[in-house]
């Protein structure tokens, strides 16, 4: 069996969308900075646009500091809870929940003073329950724009354009990138309007597809890429018992966005195209005598990209209204779980469980949750899309 050695890897990170619960990238990523991950590439959606930002827009000594910053400036402060007591500690999340609604959160969105119901016309960046001008603001505050642009770290955000309807991406290595791009990436309707960027207005890239993957995929030129992908939405879970649970159930499946399936999907289209490349040389070696003239070189392709997929479960505290709960109690707990579960996931190092790949194999999934890291085979030839599981590895 022909192999291919590993090189040395890049590093891309994709935050998903989530409001509040995007607190979670903090603590992953505060375990990659500690582990020396620091991502080359960067890829947000909605809340994970924000906080791709501040991640990009400082140097990386910085990042952890500036994004604790950040949401310690746009939460209300409120009283620390002993985690014994789930009963009461609903009850805050859902007085919290409230604040926001009826206040908004300081340095991110107020309420408007008019009730967009009863404004019969309006110019499409007003149409919405709240105005996100603090958050112009806070960008500037907590990301360096000039630094974003100077594309040390690349930078790319997903919106979507409204009057076509597709999923676009904002990329600092083909645009410069301005606190509006990174606004119109986490512009959930109807809560929030709609940011014009240049001639065109965008929502959040949520509407469309709340995992920023497609960034990834439509430039593999990595040798060897691990990508880690922050899921905020566990697509999978238990029959609802209440509406309660009803609402929760609803709003996780919407925005996970069949993530498992479209890393999945990535994955096997990596490993068909890799199929494909060697079936062509190999039809080029038979089809065409040795001149000894060296061979024409394809464009740069990956070699191995490892896909990490990290799912956040909430804890039973959590509330259907979750996604707009900013306390700093429930800031600090999603914090702590990302943290943990990402220290979990580099302790098991997956990408690096194999040294040498097949020559036809060049992409595999790694899931982690509740602390366990599963990794999945590469494709069958026949059926690029029929995954199965290995056993755990950590």
């Amino acid at each position: 069996m022909s192999t291919e050695p590993i090189h040395e890897p890049s590093v891309a990170l994709v935050l998903q969308g989530g409001g509040a619960l995007g607190a979670y990238h903090i603590g992953a990523y505060q375990a990659l900075a500690e582990a020396g991950l620091h991502p080359d590439w960067v890829c947000g959606i909605s809340i994970g646009a924000i906080n791709s930002a501040v991640i990009a827009g400082n140097k990386p000594e910085d990042r952890v500091a500036r994004l604790d910053a950040l949401w310690e400036a746009i939460s209300w402060p409120d009283f620390r809870l002993s985690a014994d007591f789930t009963a009461l500690a609903i009850l805050h999340n859902m007085a919290s929940n409230a604040e926001a609604l009826l206040l908004g959160q300081p340095n991110f969105f107020m309420p408007r003073p008019v009730n967009p119901f009863f404004i019969s016309n309006a110019p499409s960046e007003e149409v919405s329950f709240y105005d996100t001008t603090p958050m112009l603001f806070s960008l500037k505050r907590f990301a360096d724009f000039g630094l974003i642009n100077k594309k040390i770290t690349r930078l790319s955000l997903g919106a979507t354009n409204i009057e076509t309807g597709q999923l676009e991406f904002f990329d600092n290595t083909k645009t410069g990138i301005g606190p509006e791009h990174v606004l119109a990436s986490g512009s959930l309707p109807p809560g929030f309007p709609a940011v014009r960027v240049g001639s065109n207005l965008y929502w959040d890239g949520g509407c469309v597809s709340n995992t920023p993957l497609d960034a990834i995929l439509a430039d593999l030129h990595h040798p060897h890429l691990i990508v880690f992908v922050i899921d905020l939405w566990d697509a999978s879970g238990k029959p609802p018992r209440n509406m309660n649970d009803v609402f929760w159930r609803m709003k996780q499946i919407q925005y996970a966005s069949r993530t498992a399936n479209q890393i999945e999907a990535t994955a096997a289209k990596v490993n068909l195209r890799r199929t494909q490349r060697a079936l062509q040389s190999a039809r080029r070696i038979l089809a065409e005598p040795d001149t000894g003239a060296p061979a024409e070189e394809a464009g740069p392709e990956v070699q191995r990209l490892d896909l990490i997929h990290i799912i956040y479960h909430p804890g039973p505290d959590q509330i259907p209204n979750s996604d707009a709960e900013f306390s700093r109690t429930s800031i600090a707990a999603r914090r702590a779980a990302g943290y943990k579960e990402l220290k979990e996931a580099i302790a098991a190092a997956p990408w690096l469980s194999r040294g040498l790949l097949p020559a036809e194999t060049g992409a595999v999934v790694h899931r982690v949750e509740f602390g366990r890291v599963t990794t999945l085979s590469e494709p069958r030839l026949a059926d690029p899309a029929g995954w199965v599981q290995k056993p755990s590895i950590a």
